[in-house]
């Protein structure tokens, strides 16, 4: 194939992306009930949001409705950009690139699971009812309050991504298991950071919520490296 023919099966690909993420954000942005009713279960039932600009509301139900549909569609897309590639691959290559591509699919979802059903509702329970006096009322806004889950949920995500990032880094010869394993005490100083950056609350409980699980990600990323360099 020449460069243009090439071009021309990119411009496929991503006609085909840009249809269904739109099919798909269109569907969300109609169920409005559905949609903002997932959004906004993690919410306590007594915190109660405002909306300050009058047309906030309208762009944030395009925003989420964007942003869900692409998480849900996200196999898919992945796997347009997947077809696009594996042809210039070898059958090793491809196999390493269908398992990573796969795994970080996958441990995205348990990161941004992880912060919808257990992280975030402790973190807005926090903030939503934390007050530095009783004369000083909580109002909190609908932009606020999705701003904060949308970013969790991202940060949560990417923070999964570490046995993918540690496998490929062993694969090209970058990564020891030793060196993991000796700097392992340091390695939990850096995941207690990120937790307590993560969770702003500042309790113990939801910091042990959010770095455990990163720290057995570290330990499944050392067994993982000690796999591949055999």
């Amino acid at each position: 194939m020449t460069f243009w023919d090439h071009l021309d099966a990119l411009r496929a690909h991503l006609w085909r992306i840009l249809a269904v993420l739109l099919v798909a954000a269109v569907v969300c942005f109609c169920f409005k009930e559905t949609l903002f009713a997932v959004v906004l279960h993690p919410k306590p039932a007594d915190l109660r949001l405002i909306n300050v600009d009058i047309a906030q509301q309208f762009l944030t139900h395009m925003r989420v409705a964007f942003l869900v549909a692409l998480l849900l569609t996200a196999p898919y897309l992945v796997a347009e950009l997947f077809a696009f590639v594996a042809p210039g691959l070898y059958k090793a290559e491809r196999r390493v690139t269908l398992r990573a591509v796969g795994g970080g699919v996958l441990l995205f979802y348990a990161g941004v699971a992880l912060n919808y059903f257990a992280i975030f509702p402790f973190t807005v329970h926090f903030l939503g009812h934390y007050q530095v006096a009783s004369e000083v009322e909580n109002l909190i806004s609908l932009q606020s309050y999705v701003d904060l889950l949308l970013v969790m949920s991202f940060v949560l995500g990417v923070v999964f991504e570490l046995p993918v990032l540690c496998w490929l880094l062993a694969k090209v010869g970058l990564l020891k298991p030793q060196f993991m394993t000796r700097y392992r005490r340091h390695a939990i100083v850096v995941i207690l950071i990120v937790g307590a950056v993560v969770t702003p609350t500042g309790d113990p409980f939801t910091l042990s919520m959010v770095s455990a699980p990163i720290y057995l990600l570290y330990e499944l990323s050392i067994l993982i490296v000690k796999k591949s360099a055999r």
